[in-house]
């Protein structure tokens, strides 16, 4: 039974299933893969040591001053050899100041804890700011009694007077009238905030609003939670609820959503009014609430024309429910599986996240031709890079892979059992199969979707970086190709996941699980299309109402921080967040849903309803499978009743 597609005689195997109790004498199943991941695993910690021990996230937030220390940390550890005032102790001072703020590019700077909020005309004002506010702005190592007596300029040791009143942007002391400066110094000191790496602005506002997402994502919870109970003891009017929520919290999220967009807007144009020259990242801003704005528009018509289309159908979704709500009712535990699923991967994002910080300041210091120290990267870190994105998918794929496992091998112990009333602990069970025997063919399975989801996302990135090439061709083809694997993506997952249910059922491994699951979809394929067309469409309606809520409290929220500057990637990481989380809920109906039609093919397969050999499943969903597969051949026969009518006018 162990390998990657191997196993032992099919049909020796096929002689010891039990359906009351699926195969109790099993084997590992895909132990290569598992050995594989576990490897993989092992770099992974490998890169995260090393960042930590190459890299310091706070840098990404406070910056560093003319000297190699990281302000508002404790540099004592990390001390520079041959640059004397490295490794000092910055804590209390989060700001960078410049000796000369009207040409940072060329001036020396420092820590501060107060950047001068009034015009410092003389040394002797210098003086007397320092010794009032505790902020000194000369070198660390001139005493405040010898300022008057020192040399000022760009490159220290003092500041060039006067130094005009400032205030910290991007935790940078930045002149607070900009307008009133030479066109040419203002230019300058807009172009040095937006040479800076977009990418670390970004992570400087993930790390300032790490806790309001974390936040918002129990908000998320939340709201899930209440769906699925609901869904649960209200499914017969909650499929009505969810549609009636998902039109109204779309239309008002769009609407949200453009006045942002218009807010940000007319900001900027009061600034350009005035001429006040403008920072890449509120110009960025302003542009991606216009593409959410464009998007949530389009998404919204979408919406509301397919409800439409599938509005007299939607009854067949309530008795599908109350079926699914039995097995739950069964198994209540069921529904805390995605909870265990939502705390592990929140805790393995933000283990990804923390390294992914301090792999981006692994640099080594070094001098540049100002004599300042400055951080390169190290040459290793470019690979460590995808290793690191390989791992964030493949590891996010084999979580959601175990949840997948654990429910389908439960709902399939619930379906065969006789009596429904003494089955034990069927969630345990499957967690125990999961661990002592399935762990390869869950990380094999999330394996495959990372092979088709990794080039998806790098035929991505070159499509953005070839955007303006002059071959349309070219560019015609790399779309095609996202487009085919994003494709095939969602099939490999949907048929994945039916996988793991003949795993469970069967315990075979994933390949001739996959192959079994196929061949029975393929040859069910009316009362496939009869379920998911509906059920799941009225899930993701549920999915989306979530993350609209959530992105919206989310929205208010960032948008009254006024420390945040790109406060647009944050909104975005927490609609990404909260669907994840509403899928992780409201997937376990939807995964319920599927093992029992699998389930049910598969009972199908092997009894013919006699007396002899009863069906397994309950007459609510035999009543369902038969009324859906009615309503599909009634429209069918009435599309070619209407063909045939339009031919015989002609």
């Amino acid at each position: 039974m162990c390998g990657c597609c191997g196993g032992g005689d099919e049909n020796e195997h096929e002689d010891k299933v039990d359906l009351q109790n699926p195969v109790t004498n099993r084997g590992c199943t895909d132990l290569l893969v598992l050995i594989i991941f576990v490897l993989f695993w092992a770099g992974m910690i490998f890169i995260a040591a090393f960042g930590i021990m190459h890299g310091d996230a706070f840098r990404l937030v406070y910056g560093y001053d003319s000297f190699g220390n990281t302000c508002d940390s404790d540099n004592s550890a990390n001390k520079i050899p041959n640059v004397t005032l490295s490794g000092r102790n910055m804590k209390g001072m989060p700001y960078v100041f410049f000796m000369d703020v009207l040409d940072p590019f060329h001036s020396k700077c420092i820590c501060v804890n107060k950047c001068p909020d009034m015009e410092q005309q003389t040394i002797a004002d210098v003086q007397h700011f320092s010794r009032t506010t505790g902020s000194e702005l000369c070198e660390y190592n001139i005493d405040v009694n010898n300022y008057t007596n020192t040399k000022t300029g760009p490159k220290g040791p003092c500041p060039k007077v006067p130094v005009p009143a400032s205030k910290p942007i991007l935790n940078r002391c930045i002149p607070s009238d900009l307008i009133h400066l030479a066109s040419n110094v203002s230019t300058d000191i807009i172009h040095f905030l937006n040479d800076s790496d977009i990418f670390q602005k970004v992570l400087s506002d993930l790390y300032t609003s790490w806790k309001q997402m974390l936040v918002l994502c129990f908000v998320a919870v939340g709201f899930s939670g209440v769906m699925v109970l609901l869904i649960r003891f209200l499914a017969s009017a909650i499929v009505w609820v969810i549609l009636a929520v998902s039109i109204l919290g779309s239309i008002a999220g769009t609407g949200f959503l453009w006045w942002t967009y218009v807010d940000i807007r007319d900001k900027l144009d009061a600034d350009q009014a005035i001429n006040l020259p403008l920072l890449d990242v509120e110009i960025n801003s302003e542009r991606a609430f216009l593409i959410y704005s464009i998007i949530a528009t389009v998404l919204t018509v979408i919406l509301l024309l397919v409800i439409l289309v599938m509005r007299k159908r939607i009854s067949l979704v309530v008795a599908l429910f109350h079926e699914a709500g039995r097995c739950i009712a069964s198994m209540p535990c069921l529904l805390l599986q995605p909870i265990w699923t939502f705390l592990i991967l929140m805790a393995f994002f933000m283990y990804w996240v923390i390294v992914l910080a301090f792999l981006s300041t692994a640099e080594k210091p070094s001098m540049n031709s100002e004599g300042y120290v400055k951080y390169t990267e190290h040459e290793t870190v470019s690979y460590m890079w995808w290793y690191h994105l390989i791992g964030l998918i493949w590891t996010s794929e084999f979580i959601i892979a175990s949840q997948q496992l654990v429910i389908c091998g439960a709902v399939a112990k619930w379906y065969f059992a006789r009596n429904k009333d003494q089955l034990g602990c069927p969630i345990m069970d499957s967690i125990r199969l999961l661990i002592c025997h399935h762990l390869g063919s869950v990380a094999f399975g999330a394996l495959i979707i990372t092979a088709v989801k990794l080039p998806r996302m790098i035929l991505m990135y070159l499509n953005k970086k070839l955007k303006n090439s002059e071959n349309k061709c070219a560019e015609y083809c790399m779309k095609c190709c996202i487009c085919c694997l994003w494709c095939l993506e969602k099939c490999l997952k949907y048929l994945n996941q039916n996988a793991y249910t003949i795993v469970a059922i069967e315990g075979t491994n994933f390949c001739k699980s996959a192959a079994k699951s196929f061949t029975t979809l393929v040859n069910n394929a009316l009362r496939v299309a009869a379920i998911n067309s509906v059920g799941d469409f009225v899930l993701f309606l549920g999915k989306i109402g979530v993350m609209a809520a959530t992105a919206a409290v989310g929205l208010l929220w960032f948008k009254s921080r006024a420390d945040l500057h790109y406060y647009a990637v944050p909104v975005l990481l927490v609609c990404v967040f909260s669907y994840l989380i509403a899928s992780s809920f409201l997937s376990t109906y939807e995964m319920v849903i599927d093992a029992m039609l699998l389930c049910f093919c598969h009972d199908c397969d092997i009894n013919d309803g006699s007396a002899e050999s009863p069906y397994y499943a309950g007459e609510s969903l035999m009543d369902f499978v038969d009324g859906t597969s009615k309503s599909l051949n009634a429209m069918r026969f009435e599309g070619k009743n209407e063909e045939e009518a339009e031919v015989a006018q002609v």
